[in-house]
Order: C-alpha cells, then structure tokens, then sequence
C-alpha cells in the first residue's frame, strides 16, 4: 500500500456518504493531492484561545457542555434494544414518491431492517415542510417528503428503524442566504468547490445550532437515530484558509470538528436519539486530516455509532495488497474492518457500534479491468468480509435506491 498516497487522499478527500455529486468531490480532492500538510495530531491549550474574524462575521464555536465529554460519566446506549442495524440508504424523492413502495417491500421480505433517509440533503435543502419558524429563516424547506407525519407512521407500520441523514457542513443553501455563516472569497462571493458546491464555517456556534435543531425536530418525529454526514472542513482547506474570510479561532479544526459532535450529543440527548457521524473509510487507515478536520478516533469517541465509508471502488490500487479493490470486496472490506477495529478497540467502552456503508453500485467510472459489475456475489461477499470480522451491522449505499434482489444479508 502507497501510505503517501493515502494520507494525501485522506487529506483532501470527501468524507461524507457518496451521492450524485460525491464523486466530483473525489475528483477534486486527487486533482489538489500535491502537497497538502498532514498532522497526525495538533492540540493547543483552550485557555489561549483567541477568536478572529477575516472579514465575514459570525460567532466562534461554543465549548460543548462537560456532559458531552466521554470522561463525564458511563457511557450508555440511548437505544438499548435498537436492533442490529442492515439498512439503506434513501434519498427524500424517494421517501415521498413511489419509489418509496419498492424499497418497503424489500424490506418486509429480507432481512434489512433500517433506513437512512435524507432530512437534509447534499444541497442543504430540508427535505419536508417544518413549522419552526427560525429553521424556515435560516434555512430553505422543500416539500420533497410531503407528509413527514405519514411517513413516520409507514415506517411504523412496517418496523423500520428509521434514521435521518442530517448534511452538516456541506449547505450552499445556508451559505448563500447566510453568507457570513460560510467562507467569502475576497471580492465578497460565498466560496464554492469545483463542483459548485459551498460550506458553512465549523467555527460558528450558529451553524452548529442550525443543525442540531433540526436533529432535535427529526428526533420529535420519530427518528431513532440521527446520521451526521459532511461533518468537516471543505476538501484541501488548508490551502485557502487563511486566505478566506470567515470566523475563526486558534483552536485545530481536527478539536472543532470534533467539539460539534460533543456539542450534538449533548443537545440530543434527552431525547433518547443515537448519534452516528459518517466517516470516509481511508481515516481508519490513516493518521488525523488536520485540513479537513477529522480526526476518527477523536469523532468515534463521541458518537453512538460510527459508519465509515468502505466502498471497495473508492480505495486505490495497492491497499490492503490487492490490486484492484474494487474487484476484490471481500479482501478490500476485510481490511478495512481490520484497521477500524485497532483505532477503535483503545477506546474501551467508548468505541462506538461500527457500522459501514458498503457499496451496492456499479464503478464503471474505475476504467475497464479495474472494476466489476455488482450484484449478489459482490455484496454478500462485503457483508461475509463484515461479519468474519465481527460487524454484523451495515448500509447499503445505491444513489439511485435501487439495490439488488434475492442477496442474502446473513452471510
């Protein structure tokens, strides 16, 4: 395995669960790999810390409450007899269309139990009608669920154990409505990546609060779990960011990253919800991204449950000594449960429930001899790599929700 090449895709590479855009994110990510900065880890001391504005205004992150550190008390399970989770992913199009029929009888007929469905989406867009009038201000609801209340009763009516996907930092909506909350360009224009997408600064306690209020209403209507996705800095930031006007203080974006999702599971959890955070599967393997700001032991530490990212299509050539990742997902995702179990198992009763998104789609964009098609083999070989390394919980990831018949997932 290529460690330089590693660290530099762990650097700059997106973090979030795949979507239709996830793949531009990637994209983008290799093409700035050069020479980013990488540091294992960076403290500094909170009593020096300062906070600076570059120009766009806001206020600085909040301290996360003493009850949201692990050392405050025993850790539990908000969910005790939540069951073991084998779910899919599903976008709000499909949560409020007719697709949403399809995807409920795969589940009543196999053995998947669980859905990860979009509450707020890649773009920023909460995805149903909501009645808080601060998250209408800040934000922009889209009806594309457009009964939130049915849905949750479907979901019951056929034992799904829901969980809502919350897009954290990756929000143009947000961002340019609220430009002093994102990162402005010199010339006063909200930054966006190559892809057009733009972020909302970590810093600010206001995005943080933005977030986990609409994790509070999500946990009101139902939700067992709230999945936090795009939790860090946009990719290779360390190369803009002190050229970029936003909030700021000295403290290491790896700390802020993970003091939100301190400051999450605090907020939530007199509701009884889990807290997961999304994860890209590389972190296990590699040291901390100090320019993205994630660090997987410092996140894992505070979450319910952690789902790295372990698409066999999305490791390059060399890892875990197979050639072609993606044509060998039983080795690939072996591995890869390898590495997370030994960052992990130091956290003693702290280590979160592990549980990966594995891919059910087909890479074509790897290039002939570099993929294959997925289908049965493919998939049940992931959940076999999962469940030899004592995982016995999974989501599936297809962009499109259309995953494959007749897969056993008890391998």
């Amino acid at each position: 395995m290529n460690i330089t090449w590693a660290l530099l895709m762990m650097a700059l590479g997106g973090v979030g669960v795949p979507n239709n855009g996830h793949d531009a994110d990637v994209a983008a990510a290799l093409q700035s790999a050069m020479n980013p900065p990488i540091v294992a880890e960076h403290t500094t001391n909170p009593e020096t810390t300062a906070i600076t504005t570059g120009g766009a205004g806001g206020t600085a992150a909040p301290e996360p409450s003493p009850s949201a550190t692990p050392e405050a008390g025993i850790n539990t399970d908000p969910q005790p007899d939540a069951p073991k989770v084998k779910g899919i992913y599903v976008t709000a199009y499909s949560a409020g269309g007719e697709r949403m029929e399809t995807l409920l009888s795969l589940l009543d007929k196999t053995e998947l139990n669980s859905m990860v469905i979009d509450i707020k989406d890649d773009a920023g867009y909460i995805t149903y009608k909501t009645d808080n009038t601060e998250l209408q201000q800040m934000g922009h609801p889209q009806p594309f669920i457009g009964d939130i209340n049915k849905l949750m009763t479907r979901l019951k009516e056929h034992d799904v154990y829901p969980i809502a996907r919350i897009v954290v930092f990756k929000d143009s909506v947000l961002a340019k409505k609220n430009k002093e909350l994102s990162f402005v360009n010199t010339d006063g224009s909200v930054w966006a990546n190559k892809g057009g997408d733009s972020f909302v600064n970590p810093y600010n306690e206001a995005v943080w609060k933005y977030n986990v209020d609409i994790a509070k209403e999500a946990a009101k209507l139902g939700f067992k779990e709230i999945q936090f996705d795009y939790v860090r800095f946009p990719e290779g930031f360390e190369k803009r960011a002190d050229t970029l006007k936003y909030t700021k203080s000295d403290r290491p974006r790896v700390e802020i990253i993970a003091d939100f999702v301190k400051y999450a599971k605090a907020e939530l959890a007199p509701l009884g919800v889990r807290i997961s955070v999304d994860i890209f599967g590389y972190a296990a393997s590699v040291p901390a991204a100090e320019g993205i700001g994630q660090d997987f032991v410092k996140i894992s530490k505070n979450v319910d449950v952690i789902s790295p990212m372990v698409y066999p299509s999305h490791y390059s050539t060399g890892w875990f000594d197979v050639k072609d990742p993606d044509k060998d997902p039983y080795a690939t995702i072996k591995g890869s449960m390898v590495d997370t179990h030994k960052k992990l198992d130091p956290l003693g009763s702290y280590k979160p429930v592990i549980r990966p998104w594995i891919q059910d789609f087909t890479a074509s964009w790897l290039g002939s001899g570099h993929y294959v098609k997925y289908g049965k083999k493919q998939v049940e070989d992931q959940i076999r790599a999962l469940k030899d390394e004592k995982v016995d919980e999974f989501l599936l990831w297809n962009a499109n929700n259309r995953y494959t018949s007749e897969v056993d997932y008890e391998q």
